[in-house]
This record gives C-alpha cells, sequence and structure tokens, in this order.
C-alpha cells in the first residue's frame, strides 16, 4: 500500500479536469492505497455543497457520482484555505467530509507521502 496525496486545481469552469483528481482518488483508495484529496484554486468550488450535481466531464462519469463514492470510502477531502477564502466559501459551505486547511497542512502531507499526482 502507498500513501498518495491528490491535488486538484480546476473547478466547474473545466469539468473533464475537475473530475479527474476525485476519480483518481476513488481509484487510489479501491487499490487499497491511503489518499488524501487535496482542492485548491478553482477546485475548491467542486467543495461547496450542490456544485458537483450537474458537473459532467467528456466520457466521465458524473463528478456527483464520483463524490459520493469518495465520500462513502472515508477519504479526506482537504479545501484550501486562502482559495476557499477568495470565493468567498466557509468551512458551512463545504460536503460532508471537506474541511478547510492551510499551505502548512498540504506540506506536511506532502513530505510525509509516497506519491503526490496534481490535476
Amino acid at each position: 500500500m502507498a500513501t498518495f496525496i491528490i491535488s486538484g486545481s480546476r473547478g466547474t469552469d473545466d469539468p473533464t479536469m475537475a473530475t479527474l483528481p476525485f476519480m483518481a482518488a476513488k481509484t487510489a483508495k479501491e487499490q487499497g492505497h491511503d489518499v488524501v484529496l487535496w482542492l485548491w484554486n478553482e477546485a475548491v468550488t467542486s467543495a461547496r455543497k450542490g456544485s458537483a450535481d450537474h458537473v459532467v466531464g467528456v466520457n466521465l462519469t458524473p463528478l456527483k457520482d464520483l463524490l459520493a463514492a469518495v465520500q462513502a470510502a472515508n477519504i479526506p477531502i482537504w479545501v484550501c484555505g486562502a482559495c476557499a477564502v477568495a470565493r468567498q466559501i466557509g468551512q458551512a459551505d463545504l460536503i460532508a467530509g471537506a474541511v478547510i486547511k492551510g499551505m502548512p497542512d498540504y506540506i506536511k502531507a506532502v513530505a510525509e507521502r509516497d506519491r503526490t499526482v496534481a490535476f
């Protein structure tokens, strides 16, 4: 088993790229790996309640279904605090399983993980 931090930077403005980190996190967890999903830049909008409901990337599983799988697998969803503030997103706006974290949390996790995957 490996440990991963999977990060996404694209949000609802790019449905295909917004979907890929969730797909990778789900797949890694299904393969038995330990996973943290880090959302930054526009990807933080994917963690806002209801925002994933209508996001479908090209030839991909709808984001709402992947999000449900990530939540069911108890994969931590970390939302960049500075990115969230810039988009007026607070903890109360987030989906279940998502928490606001800072850059120190992200850097610490990157240092402790075997692999980093970025989208």
